[in-house]
């Protein structure tokens, strides 16, 4: 996913208003967090095609498909290899991370089946259209007006056509309770940070309004009926290879950049020493380092048109 706004620091960031020389430094921990999240949209998608028609009728009806907030385009490779009638338009805000969509197509053996398009703001999301499956991932949680962007995707459905939001669920887990340096619970005083830092931002977007992330009902009130929601785990279990442990390095050291002043002066030295790459208690190095997070994906239909 690209970033939509500075702000979240939170698992995956999205789409929209931020400049886009300022997040491109971060696309390469972005891309790899979707490679690694990869499977769960493969059981996403097995699951949306039950949901759109029974048996192999499923991938039949499914002709187009907007992966919005696609960044370089891993999830549309996954959503194509899924649907395999299905043209898949990869749509994000960075021309950068497009760029890079038909290479990985033709490296997935999908060249002509997944095509790219920039779209800078939500109200965009209704030019896209139409298509019976819309997937978004990270996206609306980053954008000021929630509904309007739901509404705006929704007029891109056609009629039987379902929307598919990954929003929340879990955050990122990766460390035990006690560490063995500093004080225990790390993981959930950095989880409390991430989320008043996350939420001091969403009141400074653009439009921001501010409701109650009831997900189906905000489906609903994008005129569509909701068909169900279903949470995916992303599990790698201790001990780590050494990609998902580089990824966690990654990640704890833009963590440190984001929410380092809200920590007080312990935790901050606890993590520097997980950052210290020759140190045995580095998260590059601790036996007792996991990757465990769950993403919950919503659905909902907009109905047929009755004669």
């Amino acid at each position: 996913m690209t970033p939509t706004h500075r702000a979240p620091g939170r698992d995956g960031e999205a789409f929209g208003t931020e400049p886009e020389e300022e997040t491109e430094p971060h696309s390469g921990f972005l891309e790899e967090e979707a490679e690694h999240h990869s499977g769960f949209v493969t059981d996403a998608a097995h699951w949306l095609r039950g949901l759109l028609e029974p048996g192999d009728r499923g991938t039949a009806a499914v002709r187009r498909i907007l992966d919005v907030g696609s960044g370089s385009g891993a999830a549309s490779c996954v959503l194509a290899r899924a649907f395999p009638q299905a043209q898949v338009v990869a749509v994000d805000r960075s021309a950068a991370l497009l760029a890079g969509v038909v290479t990985r197509a033709e490296e997935n053996g999908l060249s002509g089946r997944i095509t790219a398009r920039r779209a800078e703001r939500p109200e965009q999301f209704r030019r896209l259209g139409p298509a019976e499956l819309i997937w978004t991932g990270n996206v609306c949680r980053h954008l000021g007006d929630q509904q309007s962007a739901l509404r705006s995707l929704a007029s891109a459905l056609r009629p039987g056509g379902l929307l598919a939001v990954a929003e929340r669920g879990l955050p990122t887990r990766f460390l035990p309770r006690d560490i063995g340096i500093g004080k225990p619970g790390l993981q959930a005083r950095l989880d409390a940070a991430l989320e008043e830092r996350f939420t001091a931002a969403r009141a400074l977007l653009p439009d921001a309004v501010s409701v109650v992330e009831d997900w189906p009902r905000l489906l609903a009130s994008a005129g569509l009926v909701p068909t169900g929601s279903r949470t995916f785990l992303i599990d790698f279990p201790a001990p780590l290879d050494l990609s998902v442990r580089r990824h966690l390095h990654t990640r704890l050291r833009r963590l440190l950049e984001e929410v380092g002043a809200r920590l007080d002066l312990v935790d901050r030295l606890t993590v520097e020493q997980l950052l210290d790459g020759d140190a045995c208690t580095g998260i590059l190095w601790r036996p007792d380092a996991f990757y465990l997070a769950a993403v919950t994906v919503h659905t909902a239909r907009l109905c047929r048109h009755r004669a």
